[in-house]
């Protein structure tokens, strides 16, 4: 084969390298230049900043104030049964419309409360759980409260007139916290604090049940 082609042939693709090194090059460099956009994506378009000036509007600002009386999308809050647990003005004794009844429920309140409750209030609900625990263990073998800090004993949520409390104002308490207890509400979906609700009702009614409480189906296949 004549040099001359051989040496062609080398030149081209020596030539041909050159864009995949410079494309890699630029990947690999940072740059303070704005990026080639060869689709015009949002990345490029017509926008006002933050804190700039908009001739359109009399007060001449780009930032717009909340339009009086907007309300984002599920945040109405026009069901107080879902949402506070009250009916009628009073604690609700039923489950919102919108809230299950059924085991899978009772196993998320369940779960959510041994993550959020448990640590203070216990596994069982005796207000003895491991934070409180330990607090209590501090406050004790202290020689007196550190920078005036104290602790208040987590509630046993079997205590007379706390195992009586209806459903809603469970929910209320877990929603929006109840004298030294901080409430949940931006931590727990609103659906979670109801599953939890139900599992603390079901914690109660654990310590206080009686043989009548289990279905005759279930006792008969005990007593086979």
């Amino acid at each position: 084969m004549p040099r001359l082609i051989v040496y062609s042939v080398m030149v081209l693709l020596m030539l041909a390298l050159i864009p995949p090194v410079v494309a890699a090059r630029v990947r690999a460099t940072p740059s303070e230049g704005r990026p080639i956009h060869i689709i015009q994506d949002m990345d490029i378009q017509a926008k006002f900043k933050a804190q700039s000036e908009n001739p359109e509007y009399a007060d001449q600002r780009a930032m717009r104030p909340e339009v009086v009386g907007a309300v984002a999308r599920g945040e109405t809050y026009l069901n107080p049964h879902l949402q506070n647990g009250v009916v009628d003005g009073g604690w609700a004794t039923s489950l919102p419309e919108a809230i299950k009844l059924e085991l899978k429920t009772v196993e998320r309140g369940q779960q959510r409360y041994n993550i959020y409750c448990a640590p203070c209030h216990g596994w069982n609900g005796s207000g003895q759980g491991p934070v409180n625990q330990r607090a209590l263990s501090l406050m004790n073998n202290a020689d007196g409260p550190p920078d005036g800090t104290s602790w208040t004993q987590a509630r046993n949520l079997h205590d007379p007139g706390w195992s009586e409390q209806p459903i809603g104002q469970i929910f209320n308490t877990v929603t929006n916290g109840k004298n030294s207890m901080a409430g949940y509400e931006s931590q727990i979906t609103v659906e979670d604090r109801w599953a939890i609700s139900i599992y603390v009702k079901a914690l109660q009614r654990s310590q206080n049940a009686v043989m009548q409480d289990v279905p005759t189906s279930v006792r008969e296949e005990w007593n086979r």
